[in-house]
This record gives C-alpha cells, structure tokens and sequence, in this order.
C-alpha cells in the first residue's frame, strides 16, 4: 500500500490498557487499518496533572495525524477525561479540522443509560479519572435523566497487577475484593459498574467473584467498537478516508522488545512493534 492511501484508524493509549479496545475494534471492523500508539515511555497518565496529560495526549495526536490517520480513538480514560475536550475544541479547528478525535468515556455514558435498571451506577478507574469526576458529569449530561446516582472508587493498584502479570495472585485478589467491598458500601442499589480503565477487563474473572450476580459489569472494548461502527455509518466523510486492508501496526514510545511482551498478553497474540519518539 502508497503512503499516499494508507489512513488507519489511530489508537492511542498512555500504555497497554487501550490494546482491549484495539482487539475489539478488530473483531468488529476487520477490514479497516489500524495503527495503535502506546505512549509506554511516559506511562502511567492515571497520576499525572491536567496539564501534563493534555500535552502527552496532543503530542500523540498530532503524530498519529502526520502518519495519517484521519480518525483517532483516545482509547485511554485518563486522556479521554484529561484531554479530549481541549484538543476537540481548541486545538483540532486549527491543527486539522477536517479529521476527528474520539474518546472512550461518551461511548460508556450512552450504553450506562440504555442498561440500567434503577440508574445507580458505579464507576472503578484510575485516580486521575475519579478525581476529574469526568463520568458523573457526563451521567448527568448524557444519560438523559436515568443515571440517578453515581459512586466511584479509585484502584491504584489494578493497573500495576495486570502490567505484571499478576492477575491470578494473592495480591491481585487481596487489592480487587477491597476495591469492590468500598465501591458497594457506598451504594447499596448498584445495579451497575463501569470497569473505567481499559486494564481493567483482564481481571474481569477476580471482580466477577465479588460483584453480585445482579449488578451488570461494563466493559469499554465491545462499546467502543459498537459505537464506532454507529459512527462510521453516520459520518461517511471520515469513513471513506479511511484504509481497507486489514493492517494492524504497533508503534511504542518504549523499547519493541518491552512491549512486545507485554502486548502480547493483552491481544492473545504475538506483537511486533517498532519504537519511535514524538
């Protein structure tokens, strides 16, 4: 394939969490070319100021735009509550105003509304998520009047459980248990939880021993990749930019080696990536 006609979706993620949304969007749009951007030097976002993240996010972007993505999925919840509103309002009328840059937690928001029964709904993330209070304010925004109630709990210590493979430690049930008794205590009538850190659905088998049977678990790849194919069908003038040959490559801001690893966890497969600096 030209240069000239090659125009994958973009991925971006701080790290290895946003590979369970590129392995979704796969399954779903097979046909399409995918580029996915892990930002691995510089992770994790989770801890990181506004500030910071903003400017990470925007470095990223702009890459993936000079490698011509047309479309990009901040595929990072941090980011997403960090970032996205800034570039998408201030940056892209001026840096590219013809292509888009979509995030995760919207997609979440939409499908949180549609599935809750009583609208008490839970959301587990980074600190940097929690704190931005991004997904009760986009509840309230966007879950036209059927979120009633939103709780949260911060897990600092999942992210560094599933990077070092240790999901089926001791420790990773000690830290999930913990997390998921805090998050309950503060609602009783949780009927729903948002898993709001792409790491997170790897140890979706340690939260399903402790979240009730009644409670629905939401995770973001399978959202993500269903609104998108709702996106693509509504906005024919991204989507016929886009390049069709089923193509997937990796770059990371870290050694390949280290990532290939640890990517290869996440796909189920092996991972070949090349380093590059922005």
């Amino acid at each position: 394939m030209s240069e000239k006609t090659y125009a994958p979706i973009g991925v971006f993620d701080s790290g290895y969490g946003g590979l369970t949304i590129l392995k979704e969007l796969e399954k779903t749009l097979p046909q399409y070319d995918f580029l996915y951007l892990g930002d691995n030097a510089r992770t994790p976002y989770g801890t990181r100021s506004f500030d910071v993240v903003y400017r990470y996010t925007l470095q990223a972007v702009k890459y993936l735009f000079e490698q011509g993505c047309p479309l990009i999925i901040i595929a990072c919840n941090t980011a997403s509550a960090k970032a996205l509103r800034n570039i998408q309002m201030l940056d892209l009328p001026t840096l590219a105003p013809e292509n888009r840059v979509l995030g995760v937690i919207r997609p979440s928001v939409e499908k949180v509304a549609e599935i809750t029964k009583n609208g008490h709904v839970g959301v587990l993330g980074t600190v940097g998520t929690v704190v931005s209070e991004s997904y009760p304010i986009e509840l309230e925004k966007w879950s036209e009047g059927s979120v009633k109630s939103t709780v949260q709990e911060a897990c600092p210590m999942w992210v560094p459980i599933v990077e070092n493979n240790e999901i089926e430690s001791e420790g990773a049930d000690y830290f999930v248990r913990k997390n998921i008794e805090n998050i309950l205590a503060k609602d009783k009538d949780l009927d729903t939880l948002i898993l709001g850190c792409t790491h997170y659905p790897l140890l979706e088998q340690v939260i399903k021993k402790y979240v009730p049977d009644h409670i629905s678990i939401l995770k973001q790849g399978h959202i993500v990749a269903e609104k998108l194919v709702d996106y693509l069908q509504r906005h024919p003038e991204i989507e016929t930019r886009l390049s069709k040959s089923g193509q997937v490559v990796f770059d990371t801001t870290e050694s390949a080696e280290n990532f290939n690893n640890k990517a290869s966890l996440f796909m189920e497969r092996p991972v070949e990536a090349k380093t590059v600096s922005f």
